[in-house]
């Protein structure tokens, strides 16, 4: 099943369910967060019978709006840790990010006048559909609502100014995620993961190639915190970043983002200078 959120021409958005071309209202949820709340979406969500609209040429936000958490992991792919000089981690590196850095799958990526050091990280982004602490990792699938699409767009310049990442992670519109929540059912991780920057392609690797596996980071991450229904974890990004080529690129004004993971769906961000 493929969940996603909906503008609407009210100004409001609507979960829905996507079947082929189609996407169905799911009434009484403003967004694909709001459904995770209750335990029984996913029933909901098939037995959804609202009204309908063409996915062609949909305004989609961003699949989670507005999630409690969105929890980040560096140098979980041994090609990304390598061509960053970096040695395979005995744990995951933690960082977060925050709902306002959010936009949806067509949206515009804001390039802010304070960096041009603006890099791409397309990312595997696991969504939790049922609240645990201290999760095992034998059952920690059981609080995987599903997967989508996420780009971990990266200020460098602000990012390597301490050792701590935040503050180059998590700019405001700048951080695309969806276009939806693809339930676990339907996809395992492994398929190939893309980005590439107005056709080019720059990173290529499948999902499958983690140092820490979703289930993995669900049991660790739970051991910290309680995770909750729609907490998103994005699991890192593979080689072929900006920041490690050599010349050194970084997103343009006027580029094409284009993130890609097979089964899941494509972003297709423009990049646009902040006014």
């Amino acid at each position: 099943m493929r969940l996603l959120t909906l503008r609407t021409s009210a100004g409001t958005t609507t979960a829905v369910r996507q079947d082929g071309g189609t996407l169905t209202e799911i009434d009484g949820f403003s967004d694909v967060g709001a459904l995770l709340q209750d335990p029984a979406w996913a029933a909901i969500a098939e037995a959804a019978n609202g009204g309908t609209h063409a996915y062609d040429g949909a305004d989609l936000a961003a699949v989670v709006p507005s999630p409690g958490k969105i929890i980040c992991v560096g140098h979980n792919y041994r090609n990304h840790i390598k061509e960053m000089g970096r040695e395979i981690p005995e744990y995951p590196t933690l960082f977060a990010k925050y709902q306002e850095s959010l936009i949806g799958p067509n949206d515009d990526l804001a390039l802010p006048q304070e960096s041009d050091t603006v890099d791409w990280e397309a990312e595997l982004a696991v969504v939790i559909g049922k609240k645990g602490r201290r999760i095992s990792e034998a059952d920690a699938a059981d609080h995987i609502a599903g997967y989508s699409v996420l780009n971990d767009i990266s200020m460098r310049d602000y990012q390597f100014r301490t050792v701590q990442w935040l503050q180059g992670k998590t700019w405001e519109k700048s951080t695309p995620f969806g276009p939806a929540l693809v339930t676990k059912d339907e996809f395992t991780a492994g398929p190939l993961m893309t980005s590439a920057v107005d056709g080019e392609i720059q990173q290529q690797t499948p999902t499958g190639d983690l140092v820490f596996t979703p289930e993995f980071l669900v049991s660790y991450i739970s051991t910290i915190i309680t995770l909750n229904p729609g907490d998103v974890i994005a699991t890192g990004t593979p080689g072929g970043v900006g920041h490690a080529q050599d010349p050194k690129r970084y997103l343009q004004e006027g580029q094409l983002l284009v993130t890609t993971i097979e089964g899941l769906g494509q972003l297709n961000n423009r990049v646009v200078k902040e006014a």
